[in-house]
């Protein structure tokens, strides 16, 4: 859902945290705001950052870790479109969307792909 349009893009409203999907009780993920130091690779499955829906970096087969960090990085430089980072594993999934300088919130919470 739709709260504030910025500069051409829509800002999607954070998830409701109690649908926040936890994933595996003993290794869950499950995080309001991504931290910056979070490995968006998820192992098993697809991770990828992308800029007003086009991937620019792949969590899964780049060379070097992706992070938030690194994610914010890119973002900061063109900071007027719509960053997000999808990760799609077993057992979880979530779609941040960032809403500020180091600020990588929350908008979809699923149970992944198995």
């Amino acid at each position: 859902m739709a709260r504030r349009k910025r500069t051409g893009w829509v800002k999607l409203a954070p998830i409701d945290p109690r649908k926040l999907h936890r994933g595996c009780l003993s290794c869950s993920t499950a995080c309001l705001q991504a931290p910056l130091d979070l490995n968006i690779a998820v192992g098993f499955g697809a991770s990828y950052v992308t800029r007003d829906g086009e991937i620019v970096l792949d969590g899964e087969h780049d060379k070097r870790p992706v992070t938030v960090a690194r994610a914010e990085r890119l973002a900061a430089k063109d900071p007027d479109h719509d960053w997000q980072i999808v990760r799609d594993g077993p057992l979880h999934g979530e779609t941040f969307q960032r809403h500020g300088k180091k600020q990588w919130v929350c908008v979809e919470s699923n149970r992944g792909f198995a």
